[in-house]
């Protein structure tokens, strides 16, 4: 394990944590904001981080590339409801759960935030819903949650980070896709 490693990994959690946070105050989810993430600290998460560090993307990845697996997803998905997957469960033969507002909310929050962390300076409002096309959309979930995350990343290529970044937008999306929508 390189000590570099270490450092730069913290900063970029941190980073991220920091990022995720005003975007969860901005929609009114101070506690979300505060407790995001915190297992990445735990040894299982931190130390496969570090050795698969590379500071452009996921360290997840690069594992998964090496080893077909990574124990600190394996690990952070299960703990972390913010995440589609902690709602996943390959044996419920019915709908899969609805994620509750606060966590649909702050998966949004997190995506946005791990995209601009990533980027950096070649961040735009259309990489999140690039992103999301990509892979987010791929993951089982429940099709309200997931119509919900794609239409805020929608709306934040469309309109911006002010138009959806807000309690108002989150709160009246959630009500509209999540809670009065049939499929």
């Amino acid at each position: 394990m390189k000590i570099k490693n270490l450092f730069l990994h913290t900063a970029l959690v941190l980073r991220h944590k920091h990022k995720v946070f005003v975007n969860c105050l901005k929609c009114g989810l101070v506690i979300q904001g505060i407790l995001h993430d915190l297992s990445k600290f735990s040894p299982t998460e931190f130390f496969e981080s570090i050795k698969y560090y590379q500071g452009n993307r996921s360290p997840i990845g690069v594992a998964r590339r090496e080893k077909g697996y990574s124990l600190a997803w394996l690990h952070h998905k299960g703990r972390n409801k913010h995440h589609i997957e902690y709602w996943y469960d390959p044996e419920c033969k019915d709908e899969l759960p609805l994620m509750p507002y606060k966590y649909a909310v702050e998966c949004i929050c997190d995506k946005l935030a791990a995209t601009k962390t990533y980027a950096k300076g070649d961040y735009n409002e259309s990489l999140p819903l690039l992103h999301w096309q990509r892979y987010g959309s791929k993951v089982p979930g429940n099709p309200r949650t997931m119509k919900f995350i794609e239409k805020a990343f929608v709306d934040l290529a469309e309109k911006g980070e002010k138009f959806i970044l807000n309690k108002k937008y989150m709160k009246q999306s959630y009500q509209d896709i999540c809670l009065n929508c049939k499929f």
